[in-house]
């Protein structure tokens, strides 16, 4: 049998319908042919991951300009690295 290829945003909406609890989780585990098994490792991951969402988005701008000064420096290393063997040469 061929395995099925989840999103992100449909196993969110998964594990949301069942932890609601307005459908049995074997009924929901039917409708969307996923073993129960697959839903709990589903929920845990996104109980474990749900404290995430309330991380101040300062953190996200510091890496990303973290990131872009990294990319620069790397970008003039590489270019001092070139001059270098040319005046070697």
């Amino acid at each position: 049998m061929k395995r099925k290829k989840w999103s992100n945003e449909n196993k969110f909406k998964i594990v949301i319908a069942g932890m609601q609890g307005y459908i049995t989780l074997s009924e929901l585990c039917n409708h969307y042919e996923i073993h129960q098994s697959q839903y709990y490792r589903w929920r845990d991951q996104f109980l474990k991951e749900g404290a995430n969402v309330f991380e101040s988005s300062h953190s996200n701008k510091r890496e990303e300009q973290l990131k872009k000064k990294m990319h620069k420096m790397e970008r003039v290393i590489g270019e001092l690295t070139l001059e270098l063997k040319k005046t070697i040469s």
